[in-house]
């Protein structure tokens, strides 16, 4: 397994905490930038997007996927097809 596979296996393990993180970044981000919280939210949101399942500081309505999220037994999208891995040894 290469580093930006363990990598993303990682971000989305932990992506309550990778949200919390930037949640942290883009206050800080405010703070030392004036005037462009939207800019920085729209980023901030965007980032959580991609990592994991959507952003996990908000409640999601219950049975309801993360907008962009493949379907529930749908291949990730950078899997191609016949070549997926057996889940690693827990």
């Amino acid at each position: 397994m290469g580093l930006m596979e363990k990598l993303r296996e990682l971000l989305h393990q932990h992506d309550d905490k990778v949200d919390q993180g930037l949640d942290k970044a883009g206050e800080m981000a405010k703070t030392k930038v004036q005037g462009h919280d939207e800019q920085i939210d729209q980023a901030v949101d965007k980032l959580q997007q991609m990592t994991g399942d959507g952003d996990t500081t908000e409640p999601k309505p219950p049975g309801e996927s993360p907008p962009g999220s493949p379907p529930q037994g749908a291949a990730p999208p950078d899997a191609t097809p016949g070549s997926q891995e057996p889940p690693p040894p827990r």
